[in-house]
């Protein structure tokens, strides 16, 4: 039983990152004219940055920077703030979202060592502090750039069911369950399903999620985002 165990965590601990690796710089090097051609887009339809950066929750909560091409612009409101998501996001950035291509500077990610091809999926700091001690360790491993969750609703399922698909994945990561996992989001990908929740451009933040659902109330909502500035800091 010893030996089987040990068996069955040495993908995790050893071959897992190792092929991260290997198929992170591939995928780089194949899809490299794609994102060239995507960037040059972006900075004509969208303007500057091409690429998008923002703070996300790593493994052990490490916080790092996660690549996207961007798919908004930058309209801000007569007080000088960001117009809603909805607003921003254009018909050209729509389709990128669509077709997850926005997603593919997160290959450098992975070759850096912050993400994994399949793991949990890395969400905003402001969703990480919305979360019981339970659902954090969700962030014992490295987030991937799909996951189980992905494969079983994506955006489209509550923020319940997609943080039970990933400490789920958590307590069973293997070799065929990765492989089974990349198979899966292809063909979801090609599909186009699931990219938002029902009735919204993008998805909902945790917190806004667990607000406009009665699971807590305003000043609740309030006291926990006072948190946000020890992440700022």
């Amino acid at each position: 039983m010893k030996q089987h165990k040990s068996y069955i965590l040495i993908y995790p601990k050893y071959i897992k990152r190792i092929l991260d690796i290997i198929f992170s710089f591939i995928a780089i090097l194949v899809l490299s004219p794609v994102m060239i051609i995507i960037g040059f887009l972006i900075k004509i339809k969208l303007g500057t940055p091409v690429i998008f950066k923002q703070k996300r929750p790593g493994k052990d909560e490490k916080i790092f920077e996660m690549y996207k091409f961007r798919s908004m612009t930058n309209a801000k409101d007569s007080n000088g703030d960001l117009l809603p998501d909805k607003l921003r996001l254009t018909y050209f950035g729509k389709k990128l979202r669509e077709t997850s291509l926005d997603e593919l500077p997160e290959l450098f990610n992975i070759l850096k060592g912050d993400m994994s091809i399949v793991g949990p999926r890395p969400q905003l700091i402001k969703d990480m502090i919305f979360m019981t001690p339970y659902q954090r360790k969700r962030h014992m491993v490295l987030p991937g750039l799909t996951g189980l969750a992905q494969i079983n609703g994506r955006n489209n399922i509550s923020w319940e069911e997609k943080i039970k698909w990933d400490l789920q994945y958590i307590q069973n990561i293997s070799f065929h369950l990765d492989l089974d996992i990349i198979v899966k989001t292809i063909y979801k990908v090609l599909k186009r399903k699931d990219i938002a929740t029902n009735g919204l451009e993008t998805s909902e933040d945790l917190g806004d999620y667990l607000l406009r659902t009665g699971k807590i109330d305003i000043t609740k909502y309030m006291e926990i985002l006072q948190q946000l500035k020890y992440y700022d800091s």
